[in-house]
């Protein structure tokens, strides 16, 4: 199933504070904005001594723990790790040896965690312990097939679906975890998806981003809504997203 889509402007991503300001996944460090001040202050950087990474994805669990990964800026495998950061700001490291950490997203009964590195070219799933943030039994559930891109943001669907843009791929698709399967794709006139998430009030709407860096005048001219925000309603709504409770 194909969706049409509506080009819009480009946006950034972040997470809401439980006191009203956002979370910030940075270069260096995960930081809080301050929307009342307009002051953004750092709260930690558990990579201080590899200043050659940055923060990349990041997102809240169903307990308000803030889950941020980061990549090397030349996308070295296996130099990055996945943080989580407790409601008392302190920071863990739970995965080593990332190459691009990536979407991630917990099932609607809070019992899965799905998390992305893209040069991996999958979907894994974890047990999730919601009271603890503990993380278990790796497993591979969806696999990308040579020619459709990496798997970069994602977002979930109220029936347990993954949304995931698809970079270089054209494409956000729909992935059904439990089978692998693709089971619905939105087309789009840029190459480099970058993420998606649902919005609205009754979250039926998907926003799309996509990314223009390092593109060439003939790039352009191929596709000059590169960056963009795109938008649809692509005929299921998503979950509600958490807040960040520290």
């Amino acid at each position: 199933m194909n969706t049409a889509i509506n080009v819009g402007q480009p946006v950034g991503t972040v997470v809401v504070r439980k006191q009203g300001g956002l979370m910030l996944p940075l270069q260096h460090g995960l930081g809080s904005l301050d929307l009342v001040a307009h002051e953004l202050k750092i709260l930690a950087d558990p990579e201080a001594h590899l200043p050659e990474n940055r923060f990349n994805d990041g997102k809240c669990d169903p307990a308000g723990r803030f889950w941020a990964g980061t990549m090397a800026f030349v996308a070295i495998k296996g130099a990055a790790n996945l943080y989580r950061m407790e409601t008392d700001l302190s920071v863990r490291q739970v995965l080593g040896k990332i190459s691009i950490s990536n979407g991630i997203v917990w099932s609607p009964d809070h019992r899965t965690m799905y998390c992305i590195d893209s040069l991996k070219m999958d979907i894994r799933a974890y047990d999730f312990e919601a009271a603890s943030g503990q993380i278990a039994n790796e497993q591979v559930v969806c696999r990308f097939a040579e020619g459709m891109g990496l798997p970069d943001g994602m977002a979930l669907d109220e029936e347990g679906m993954l949304w995931v843009a698809h970079y270089n791929g054209a494409r956000v698709c729909r992935w059904n975890p439990n089978t692998g399967e693709v089971m619905q794709t939105i087309p789009l006139p840029v190459s480099r998806v970058t993420a998606c998430a649902f919005g609205g009030a009754d979250l039926d709407t998907l926003y799309i981003t996509s990314a223009s860096m390092n593109m060439s005048e003939a790039d352009w001219k191929k596709e000059p809504q590169a960056g963009g925000l795109f938008v649809c309603r692509p005929g299921v709504r998503g979950t509600p997203t958490y807040r960040f409770r520290g």
